[in-house]
């Protein structure tokens, strides 16, 4: 009966702190930031931490401006589409392009992963392109096998930047045993029993395969929370010859100085040295230590890591502002960014559960609470 009990998804999402609402999770330690904005005399001081970044990456940024910052080899070729209600000359540009199928799709103002898809085919980039009513991306799909967030920080004026924490992905994949259907399979781990709803939805025929013994599948090919990949902290991996490394690449993008970074590659070691690496997302002043949802972790020590990085984001944006002249976000403005966020978020999901699923995402993006806009 427990276990029956502990399979529901309501109770999964209650027992494990990793899938708490946003507010639940972050209300508690609100009163931090509140006197990070008292110190640096504004509560929006966010957007001077990465000055060459849109609102500092906190909300409401192009994924492909940023793109356009990392240096050239680094990330995946990427085209860029404006919601023009038209399809007409992007199968021609992906071809002009030397794309390869598969490939991935991509909302340039990304959302939680929402709407993220991988494309097999040309019949698949067209109906992704109808499906959507915002801009979006069209990238090479990474063949890399393994996918790292890593949080990177440095304060201006220093030579040298630093890595404040690994996080290590494990897509949602299943392994045959000859005789369970990969529903039943998935049935065995409460993380991907979350995930049942989404996969039905799209990819059902999959779901009642029997995988032969040993057989490894992939049902997601990218290291997303919400679509069931598991957050492993790897923090302890943190050492000069990979710190180097990151640095060297973060100090070629101008403006950046805190963030995170998602990156596949092939082995640690090539990692290290800085080859076979593609950076998927770099994230900026909104970005999460996300190392923190290990399942390992508390709730506390989660607490203990936003506070951290928020004092790391608030001293850089305090230089910035100081040194450089870079002026704090206006209320005005920052109320503007606010509501531009919650209608994006609601066009998107809408779209998105249109074309695919009601599937409620347990990824947080960093906010402020509304109370201060009211």
């Amino acid at each position: 009966m427990i276990k029956k009990i502990l399979q529901v998804p309501f109770f999964i999402k209650l027992f494990n702190w990793e899938y708490w609402p946003f507010a639940v999770v972050y209300s508690p330690i609100y009163f931090y930031w509140v006197l990070l904005g008292i110190r640096n005399k504004s509560f929006f001081f966010f957007n001077a931490a990465n000055p060459t970044i849109k609102n500092g990456g906190f909300l409401m940024e192009s994924k492909k401006e940023i793109y356009d910052l990392l240096p050239s080899g680094y990330y995946p070729r990427t085209l860029l589409f404006k919601n023009d209600n038209s399809t007409t000359g992007i199968i021609e540009q992906v071809a002009q392009n030397n794309f390869t199928y598969p490939l991935i799709g991509k909302p340039d103002i990304g959302m939680q992963g929402i709407a993220v898809k991988k494309l097999e085919n040309e019949a698949d980039v067209i109906a992704y392109a109808k499906s959507l009513q915002v801009d979006f991306l069209i990238q090479e799909f990474i063949h890399l096998e393994n996918e790292v967030g890593i949080f990177y920080y440095r304060y201006p004026g220093e030579t040298k930047g630093h890595i404040s924490g690994i996080v290590s992905k494990e897509f949602l994949s299943v392994t045959g045993d000859g005789i369970a259907t990969v529903e039943e399979l998935l049935q065995r781990d409460q993380r991907y029993i979350l995930q049942i709803p989404f996969l039905k939805a799209t990819n059902s025929n999959l779901l009642q395969q029997v995988l032969p013994e040993g057989a490894i599948e992939v049902l997601v090919p990218y290291g997303n929370h919400a679509r069931g990949a598991k957050f492993i902290d790897a923090s302890h991996l943190i050492n000069k010859k990979l710190e180097n490394t990151i640095d060297t690449i973060c100090k070629q993008v101008n403006g950046f100085y805190f963030g995170r970074m998602d990156l596949r590659y092939n082995t640690w070691e090539e990692l290290e040295q800085g080859k076979n690496i593609s950076i998927i997302e770099l994230n900026g002043a909104g970005s999460e230590p996300t190392h923190m949802y290990d399942p390992k972790h508390s709730v506390i020590y989660a607490w203990k890591e936003i506070i951290r990085h928020w004092k790391i984001l608030a001293k850089i944006s305090r230089i910035n502002h100081r040194q450089l002249q870079i002026p704090y976000m206006r209320f005005t403005d920052a109320k503007k960014m606010f509501s531009d966020n919650n209608n994006y978020v609601k066009l998107i999901k809408a779209q998105h559960n249109n074309n695919e699923t009601k599937l409620q995402s347990t990824v947080h993006h960093l906010e402020l609470p509304n109370i201060l806009f009211t």
